[in-house]
């Protein structure tokens, strides 16, 4: 399995309702909020097959304005060999 940094936005608005539905799938202890310093996103680590999989994290109603982003690290040997 990948891992996938999942970067969530939504409005002020939707806030309350959107950690309500996080909460509701399961997933509230993997996120970080920005929304108490008025940057209303939500930041997670999910582990997933793909990025399809990885946003399944975000209710359907954000999904279309989440991003996955596959997550790598590099070791100093890496960096050597470019």
């Amino acid at each position: 399995m990948d891992r996938y940094l999942i970067i969530s936005p939504h409005t002020g608005e939707d806030c309350t309702k959107i950690i309500k539905q996080v909460e509701a799938m399961g997933y509230i202890t993997h996120f970080d909020w920005g929304c108490k310093d008025g940057d209303h996103t939500g930041w997670a680590i999910i582990e997933a097959d793909n990025k399809a999989e990885a946003l399944l994290s975000v209710p359907s109603s954000h999904r279309h304005t989440a991003r996955a982003v596959k997550l790598v690290k590099f070791t100093p040997k890496d960096i050597e060999h470019q």
